[in-house]
Parts: C-alpha cells; structure tokens; sequence
C-alpha cells in the first residue's frame, strides 16, 4: 500500500471517529504506533479529509491576532462562508446551506444553541488562540461522523493530551497576546501542561474584548458590535494499559455581545460543561466512548446602543450527548465502523414582564415551555481498499428525532396582546407531540492511479429534523415575532408544528492535480437538492403603533424544495525554493447558485462569487504575506424577506511576523486600503436604525492594524 493512502486512509480514520489522526487506533493494516507525544503536538498536520480541509493550529493561530471569531476565520475555505452575528458568534454555512443544517461538533460534542436569535452559536464557544485543528467536511461526509444534518461536519479539537516519557516530567505551556486598531480590540490566552509518563493536565483560558467597529471609508462606527468573554478549561488524562482515559471540565462568560443586525443584544451567557472520553486499543477493534454535560444560562436585553427601552428575555438549556463507536477490522483491506449516540436538549425561554408596560406585562411571556428534542442514532460503515489505488465507503444511518414542549402564555390579555392572546390558545389545543425516523445513506469512491491525479466522488442521502424554535415558536403579535430568527433581516417569524424533517441528495466530486514541482489544483463541483427545505412564506407586513408599514414582515417557516449547486477551487503554485525559504502562489475561488424551486426565487443569503489570491513567504523565522479578497455583487436577492443588494468590492490584507528566541510577534493589517463596503451575508443594521433612523446592510470593518505576540515554554 502506498504512503499517499496509508495517509488517506489515516484521515479517513481520524475524520470518521472525529478525533486527529491515530494516536490510540491500529489502522486495519497493522501500521506502526504512532508515537503519543508526536501525535498530540499543537503543530502536528492533519491530511485533509475526504473533500474537505483541515487546519491545524499553526494556521490557526497565524490569524488569531486577527479576528476572535472561528465562524469567521473558517472562511478562508473555498465554499464556506459566514451570516453575520455577533463579534464573535457569525453562523458559518457550507454550500450555502446555514449552520443550523450543520453538524458542528467540539472535542467531538455537539453544543446546542440556547437564544431565540441564536447567539450563542456552537463555534461561539471557542477560541482561535486555543483551538488545535479545525476539519470541514462539506456535503457527503461519512455517517459515522453524525446524523441529523445536511450540509458536512465541522470539528474543532483541542490538542491531544501530552505525556512525558517514561519516567519523565513534562511541563510546558503556550501564552499569546493581540491587539487590534480597529475596535480596541484586546485579548490573551494561556495554556499550561504537567504531565508524567501516564498522567497529563492541561488548564486552557482566553479572554477577548471590543468596542464597536469602524466601518471602511466614511461608513463610521458600527453600532452594536462591541463586545467580551472568557474561557476557562481543564483537562485531565490517563494512559493506561486498557486505553486513554480523558476528563474535561470548563467555564464560559460573555457579559455582553452587540449584535448590529438583531432587534436585541445579548446581555449575558454563562455556560459549563463536563466532558468524559474513553478511547481503547484490542485485538479485535477500537472503542470510542464519549460522555458530555452542559448546563447554559442566556438572557437578551438591549446594550446602549440600542437604549432606551428594556426587554429582558431569559433562555436555559440542559444538554446531555453519548457516543459509542466501534472499529471492527475485518481484513488487511477490510473495516467495519458501528455504533450509536444519544442527544438530549431540554431548553424553556421565557421573557420576565416589564413594569409599567401595557404591551409586555403583567405576566411572564412564555415563549418556549420546557421543550425536550432528543435523538437516538445508529449506524454501520464498511471501507474497503480494494487496491493500492482504488478504495470505497459506504454506510448507512437511523435517527429518530422525538420532540414536545408545555403549554405558552401571553405577556397578558389587553387589547395590544390580542394577536398573541389567541396564538396561544391554538398552540395550547394543539398537539405539540412530534417524532421523526430519519434515515441517511452515504457512498464514496476514491482513485489514485498516480500521485499526480485523484479523484473521489461521492453520494449521500441525508435528512434534519426541524430545531425547537423553527416547530415551537409561536407568537402571532408584531413584536413577538421579531424576537425570532436568526437571520438578521428584522423580520417577524414564526413556528410551525406541521414542518418536515429535511431531507437533502447530494452529489460531489473532488479532483486533485499534482505537478512535479509541488504546485496543486483542486476542483470540488457539487449539487444538492432538499425536499422539505425549511424556508419561510409570507404571512404580512408588520406595522407600527399607529398602523403604518415599517418595512419589515412576518413569515412562517415552512417546508419548500430547493436546490443548490456550485463549484469551489484552490491552487498553490510553488514561486521559489531553497533552504529554510519558500515563496508560494495561493489561491481559491467559490461559486454558488441556490434557488427555492417552490417559489421560484433565490434562496436566502447565499454568497455571491469570491475569490482570493495571495503570496506566502518564509525565510527562516521571517513569515511574511499579502492577499487580495474579492467579492463580487450580490444581486440574486430573497424578494419575501426583503433581502438587500449589495456591491461587489476588493479588499487587501497584509501581514509580517518574526521568530526569535522562542517569542514570535506578528503585525498585519486588514482591509489596508480602507475599503468601503457591505457584508453580503451581514443582514441589516438594525442598531445603526434605531438610533439613526436610516435602514442599510451592516457596514464591512475598516482597516485594522492587529498586532500579536506569543510564545511556547
């Protein structure tokens, strides 16, 4: 078996069970151990998987000085892009299909969102200054990586545990700093290890602040963007003669995050969680066991740009997940993966009464009453090599989704609450009892007739059930509806006890050229299409106290049949090469069409053709970099949403660093002409409208200077 799928079939592995590559696994053809200690590197290289791309946390933190977003950085991989949120809350999409229609999962568990707006995004949660690896898997990603999900898999791990040789000590830490012009954005992150030869803990923390931004020319200061937070980790690990042994308990804080393009901000979020892993090596197979407990408290009011004014709405959720995987080796050729996991979500929303209100009192509004979404999954994967260059998976996957929630009630039962007041009641008769039998199917081939050229194509059948908000929500009055949705258009929306789980085809390829020089192509078309696609169907226009039209509507989400189809490109073109230098050509390039076959119109925040085109250069402890990032005009718009128009632009980034003694300080600047523009999945800037009065698409940031400095001990 050649190196190329002795690596290939390592990923496929370590993307299957969600984990970097085989620290604690025999691969089916009895390869060597890998060392623990090399494994668990922060700078070890991950192969890309199956389509998609990993980053590991060398090319992580070479942007972490830059943006304390995840769902942001991650943008820099063709055919993924990002809704706009909070600071550091953006939604990533894949294909055009939103993260809610993602499988985003951290140390292999899924974090439930817990905001009607969704703030709180999964990848909120983490920290580019602590991250070890990121893998994107778009489209067809095995079914052994989770079920209820359409559009791939994103996983963020933090660096395996280390331990010391035998009868050795390891103490050794990594520390960083940052600033940023633009905002007055600081933070820093630390992270210390002691370790014996089979004990090992690690304590994580971070910490990020910012005012609000600039936007490029003379669009000036963003409102509702300013934002803070803290993360705190520790993890403890046992390497035993029956396999590693890992406890992970941790602490998260935002006092505060604006969103610019929300009718609320978030006012606070604190969340915690306990997570156990089991991961064992036998004769006959692996296991991978997986336990994990979170616990998270959110509440929405309004910041000051958004004042005066005050409605405090308060969310909680409980979320318990398990996993067991198997890895049953059948042959030299032959693996068989199975096994089955359990997610629980309870949340209850409820919005407290505020005195002196005729419109939100004198009761509590009870928005969701101690809803419970749980899901039991199994599935079976069989891979198989059937030579040195041709090899095959295929797997199959049942989930069952089952979903109910309490009676609601009104702020109360005046003359402005008759909208709501009758909402209730025909949500209170109905009944709110759902289950759904999901099934997904994935089949994929790769061919490698020589390292110049391979080729992987790829089916899967892949079905979602609809989250607690899209089926749950149920508020009828103006101001009820647009507490809902994660959108950012200002619109009014509201749930649906009939929908569908959706239910995507989706077909890929992936062709990779290499040149004898080192230079790489990648072409990755796809196409899905989505029967039940949950998108939203008009219901009015939404209107003032005094009954005149405020621009904005209400919609009801709805099951609709949609399709989407696209191609994403990446190159590098080796320019210069000799010892410890390297000058390298970079670039990519996405294109994406998605269209609701319903209504016929375009779907929802879809990103516009993009491309990229840059130059990396080392030498010895010199980094250096420039890049020029285009975006062109957005002008296939949602006409029901009232979705804006926005221009094309250009913007250019640069960045230097510079290694010595062991600190590294790296300079860069973003948008370094200054470019006016705005996002095209930024939605509208709502804060700027309630203190301004003008309605316009949330303005892209100006130049920011971002300086970072970081060390390893």
């Amino acid at each position: 078996m050649s190196n190329t799928l002795r690596g290939l079939r390592a990923a496929l592995l370590a993307t299957a069970c969600l984990i970097p590559a085989p620290a604690f696994a025999q691969d089916a053809t009895m390869l060597p151990p890998v060392d623990i200690e090399m494994a668990s590197s922060p700078d070890t290289i991950a192969t890309e998987p199956l389509g998609g791309t990993t980053l590991d946390s060398k090319a992580i933190r070479k942007d972490a000085a830059r943006t304390s977003d995840t769902g942001a950085m991650i943008t820099a991989i063709p055919g993924v892009s990002a809704n706009g949120g909070g600071g550091f809350s953006s939604m990533p999409a894949v294909r055009g299909l939103s993260e809610q229609r993602l499988r985003i999962v951290v140390d292999n568990v899924p974090i439930d969102s817990a905001c009607p707006n969704d703030m709180n995004s999964p990848l909120s949660y983490t920290d580019p200054q602590t991250i070890g690896s990121i893998a994107v898997v778009p489209g067809v990603s095995p079914v052994s990586m989770g079920g209820d999900n359409i559009a791939g898999v994103i996983s963020v791990e933090s660096a395996m545990p280390r331990f010391a040789s035998a009868g050795g000590t390891l103490l050794t830490g990594e520390a960083s700093a940052f600033y940023r012009s633009n905002g007055n954005g600081f933070g820093g992150a630390v992270s210390l290890t002691a370790a014996s030869a089979h004990l090992s803990a690690t304590y994580t923390g971070s910490y990020t602040r910012a005012e609000n931004y600039d936007g490029g020319g003379s669009m000036g200061m963003v409102r509702s963007t300013e934002y803070a937070k803290t993360d705190h980790a520790l993890a403890l690990a046992a390497q035993t003669g029956a396999g590693l042994f890992e406890l992970k308990g941790g602490y998260h804080h935002s006092p505060y995050e604006g969103f610019p393009n929300q009718w609320m901000d978030m006012t606070d979020n604190r969340s915690w969680f306990v997570n156990g892993r089991y991961r064992g090596t036998f004769t006959w197979g692996d296991v991978d066991f997986t336990a994990s407990y979170r616990d998270t408290d959110h509440a929405m009011n309004f910041l000051a740009d958004k004042l005066p004014g005050s409605m405090p709405m308060n969310t909680q959720v409980h979320t318990f997940v398990s996993a067991l995987k198997l890895r049953l080796p059948l042959s030299d050729a032959s693996l068989l993966r199975v096994g089955g996991d359990y997610h629980h979500q309870w949340l209850d929303d409820y919005w407290p009464p505020v005195p002196g209100s005729m419109m939100m009192g004198p009761d509590s509004f009870v928005n969701v009453n101690a809803a419970h979404r749980d899901r039991l999954g199994l599935f079976g994967e069989w891979e198989r090599h059937w030579s040195d260059a041709f090899s095959t998976l295929a797997g199959l996957r049942f989930d069952r989704v089952t979903m109910n929630t309490g009676d609601v009630r009104p702020y109360g039962t005046g003359m402005m609450q008759m909208a709501d007041v009758a909402a209730a009641a025909a949500f209170n008769a109905a009944d709110h009892r759902r289950a759904d039998n999901n099934w997904s199917a994935t089949a994929l081939a790769s061919w490698q007739p020589s390292q110049a050229l391979s080729v992987e194509l790829g089916y899967a059948h892949k079905a979602r059930s609809p989250n607690i908000y899209e089926r749950y929500s149920w508020g009828r009055g103006s101001m009820a509806s647009r507490m809902i949705g994660w959108f950012g258009d200002g619109n009014g929306y509201v749930g649906n006890l009939d929908l569908k789980p959706e239910r995507a085809d989706t077909v890929s390829a992936t062709l990779r050229l290499s040149a004898p020089g080192g230079a790489t192509l990648k072409l990755s078309p796809y196409y899905t299409h989505v029967d039940g696609y949950i998108d939203a169907v008009f219901l009015k226009d939404l209107t003032d106290a005094a009954g005149a039209p405020t621009g904005f509507v209400q919609l009801q989400f709805a099951n609709r049949q949609a399709e989407f189809h696209g191609l994403d490109a990446s190159a590098v073109v080796p320019l210069a090469k000799g010892e410890g230098r390297a000058t390298s050509l970079v670039a990519s390039a996405s294109w994406l069409r998605g269209q609701n076959l319903s209504d016929h119109r375009p779907v929802y925040h879809q990103m516009p053709f993009n491309a990229r085109i840059g130059i990396d250069h080392v030498a010895g402890p010199l980094e250096a970099g420039a890049e020029v990032e285009f975006v062109a005009r957005k002008d296939r718009v949602d006409p029901v949403r009232r979705e804006p128009v926005t221009s094309g632009y250009t913007l250019v980034n640069a960045r230097v660093a510079y290694t010595m003694g062991g600190v590294k300080l790296s300079v860069s600047a973003d948008n370094l002409l200054d470019e006016a523009y705005y996002e095209p999945l930024g939605g509208m800037s709502l804060g700027d409208f309630k203190a301004t009065g003008v309605l316009r698409p949330v303005p892209g940031k100006g130049r920011s200077v971002n300086v970072g400095l970081s060390t390893t001990f």
